[in-house]
């Protein structure tokens, strides 16, 4: 079977060439597109990963038998008309925990101390500290929101920094609470109690918009947001208006609500088309992104080399056990 992978990046291939598999690859750069999906109409296996998968894309591909994604989450595929067509979907489980908790890190020491004020400023020869005093971690309140496999690799990073650490999870478990002196609570009760807030919870209906106008109410004045895990899990609108009022002090976002409209420049161009929430939604995004007091990247905590390369063998992995007919990590 031909293997079709879209998004296909020089370090993505170079990667797959490392694993040594023989798989009959086809690469597509760039996400998916209709066009490319009537080029593709054949393909019988595609891996994809921030492409996205919905009714109108998939049944564009008659013969699909497997989506290999390339990532944990998969939110952005339909998962129920790929059940109903009988289509394998297979996803990269628990492969970037320690780079997305670092990442976390990254971000909020960025905001802490101002670095990237500090470096343009001194990239211009000024050595002022005006506006750029920083503040510590030790001792600080951080509530980790979501407590699967990359929570849990904060919440241990956190305490290096000599952090307290409370969780929210909606499936708590208090053996690890106790085992790694984390203090579980109710998401309104840490929340009130802690200076940062970071969150790792999976992109559901259940999680949009987990914080929202009310959740921001109840922190602390200058909180600290930090998100790696989906953009849809903070309501934008509120996050701006809580930046406004001083509630929140700064936010480090490596996701975006809608971000694959960022990532397409057609999408960018093509505003007066879209619905009235596609419009408020990029909106804000574009407000979030030129905000002072925010630091966003581009949806890369999980890329580092070594995680790169698991993904990628995984990814691998998944295609071979499914063409063998004993496939594995099955999300659909």
């Amino acid at each position: 079977m031909k293997v079709h992978v879209f998004e296909s990046e020089p370090w993505i291939k170079s990667a797959w060439q490392a694993t040594g598999s023989r798989l009959d690859t086809i690469w597509l750069e760039g996400l998916l597109t209709a066009e490319q999906a009537r080029t593709c109409a054949d393909a019988e296996i595609i891996s994809t990963d921030m492409s996205l998968l919905d009714e109108s894309f998939l049944s564009v591909f008659k013969q699909l038998k497997m989506i290999a994604v390339r990532a944990t989450g998969v939110d952005n595929i339909d998962l129920d008309f790929c059940r109903k067509k009988g289509i394998t979907v297979c996803n990269v489980p628990a492969y970037a925990q320690n780079a997305v908790a670092e990442h976390v890190f990254a971000l909020l020491l960025a905001i802490g101390r101002h670095v990237a004020e500090a470096s343009r400023r001194t990239s211009r020869l000024d050595f002022s500290w005006d506006g750029i005093q920083g503040f510590e971690l030790m001792g600080k309140t951080l509530a980790v929101v979501g407590t699967g496999v990359i929570g849990r690799c904060v919440a241990r990073i956190a305490r290096g920094f000599g952090m307290q650490v409370k969780a929210f999870d909606a499936y708590p478990d208090n053996a690890w609470a106790v085992k790694d002196d984390v203090q579980y609570g109710s998401l309104d009760e840490i929340l009130q109690e802690a200076d940062i807030i970071t969150l790792h919870v999976p992109g559901r209906p259940e999680t949009r918009h987990l914080l929202s106008a009310e959740c921001f109410d109840l922190m602390k004045n200058g909180a600290v947001i930090i998100n790696t895990s989906r953009g849809d899990v903070v309501d934008s609108r509120a996050l701006l208006g809580a930046l406004a009022s001083g509630k929140v002090a700064a936010a480090g976002l490596d996701v975006l609500p809608g971000e694959d409209n960022l990532i397409n420049e057609k999408s960018r161009r093509q505003v007066l088309g879209d619905s009235i929430a596609v419009q408020q939604t990029q909106l804000a995004n574009h407000l979030l992104l030129q905000h002072p007091r925010v630091l966003v990247t581009p949806h890369c905590a999980f890329f580092t080399k070594e995680a790169g390369s698991r993904l990628v063998q995984v990814t691998v992995n998944n295609i071979e056990a499914f063409i063998r007919g004993a496939p594995g990590n099955i999300v659909a």
